[in-house]
């Protein structure tokens, strides 16, 4: 089946994170713990700047929509690719893989765009701190937060639809842990050139453009803090954004060393591990940053615990009493 003509596909198969049967049992017990600390961070950062009054601002709404966006991205890939270690052969059906492309380009996508809204924000509170709350009105905060949202849908959308209203002929196997665009496009019979050259485009395009948002604001940003003269003020300001720049630091360093590399050192093996560290471990990272580094947060957290804790002791002393 994975060398003929196909002119219907029930299905491809994807390649698994290691041939070693040996590892299959360890490595399905790590990643299932990174998904389970990527669903309990990213759902308790969504719960906690949603009933906290304290955490209602626009810093925490963007936070609030990352976390949202990093559930997501985890839970499109990993349940399935933890299918990967416990069947000998992982499949997915035709319309499955579409989903899975559909929902992860829409992750993904937005995961950059939402990346540079939050870099504005950063910079209109430490560069117009007397004016961060007439500048970053809920109105503002709403669109900066529907336009990734926008982007990714409409291009998700269109890269889905142009490669699965092609024509695919050859292997069915996809060589890679989840279905992608790049490796389905080369899986093509038809358009397949037309659509690997819109992939680069739009891909060029979103990642050039919003790291290009996100290096003004911070140089910006780090010309403001560089005038203020107290190290007290400048500690502080830059504390301000010390979760968002590492969060950035991480995610387009992973991408960059994704596609800036040389094609003659590309493995399967490299892109592979790198795709696994941007869908599953920065999803599990990234609440973590905004917590441990995030006063705010913390104290938030206690202030729900003993809140939580008090209601089922109550709960308790009536139920005995």
């Amino acid at each position: 089946m994975g060398q003929k003509n196909l002119t219907v596909l029930p299905e491809f198969i994807l390649l698994g994170v290691t041939r070693h049967p040996e590892l299959q049992g360890p490595l399905f017990g790590v990643f299932l713990i990174i998904y389970m600390v990527t669903v309990v961070g990213n759902l308790g950062m969504i719960i906690l700047t949603k009933v906290d009054s304290r955490l209602h601002t626009p810093m925490y709404f963007f936070i609030r929509h990352l976390a949202f966006i990093d559930l997501g991205n985890s839970t499109v890939i990993c349940p399935k690719f933890l299918v990967t270690f416990v069947v000998e052969q992982n499949t997915i059906s035709y319309y499955a893989c579409a989903t899975q492309l559909a929902f992860f380009l829409l992750f993904m996508i937005s995961e950059i765009f939402m990346l540079s809204s939050m870099a504005y924000d950063r910079y209109v509170a430490i560069c117009n701190p007397l004016f961060y709350s007439v500048i970053m009105t809920q109105r503002v905060c709403h669109v900066l937060v529907g336009n990734p949202y926008l982007c990714s849908t409409i291009q998700s959308l269109t890269f889905t639809i142009k490669i699965f209203t092609s024509t695919f002929c050859g292997s069915n196997i996809i060589s890679h842990i989840y279905c992608d665009d790049v490796p389905l496009a080369s899986m093509l019979c038809s358009n397949a050139q037309e659509t690997g050259l819109l992939i680069l485009i739009f891909a060029a395009f979103n990642l050039i453009s919003q790291l290009h948002l996100v290096l003004v604001s911070y140089m910006l940003i780090l010309i403001a803090i560089f005038q203020i003269h107290s190290a007290k003020g400048r500690k502080k300001a830059f504390s301000t954004c010390g979760s968002h720049l590492t969060v950035v630091i991480v995610f387009y360093g992973t991408l960059l060393f994704m596609y800036v590399q040389p094609k003659s050192i590309r493995s399967f093996e490299s892109d592979r591990m790198v795709s696994v560290f941007y869908t599953l471990v920065i999803p599990m990272l990234n609440p973590l940053i905004y917590s441990l580094r995030n006063k705010e947060v913390k104290n938030a957290f206690y202030r729900i615990f003993k809140i939580s804790l008090s209601f089922v002791f109550h709960i308790q002393y009536r139920i005995l009493f």
